[in-house]
């Protein structure tokens, strides 16, 4: 398994959960159903990005010298 095939998963629930924690923090109190909400974006998140295949490489071929 190589790192940069979770790491834009990692990446996607880090984002999540930081966005989704500032939102429930702006009142001072995280309630119960904020936890569950932030919990859920990062799962979610995880879940989406992992499911989304990276990229192919694209390799370009060099002309040859006759």
């Amino acid at each position: 398994m190589k790192i940069s095939r979770i790491a834009k998963s990692i990446v996607a629930g880090i984002a999540a959960g930081s966005g989704a924690a500032v939102t429930a923090a702006q009142d001072s109190v995280v309630t119960t159903g904020e936890s569950v909400t932030i919990a859920l974006a990062v799962l979610g998140a995880w879940g989406i990005t992992w499911a989304v295949p990276n990229r192919p490489t694209q390799t370009r071929s060099l002309p040859r010298d006759l």
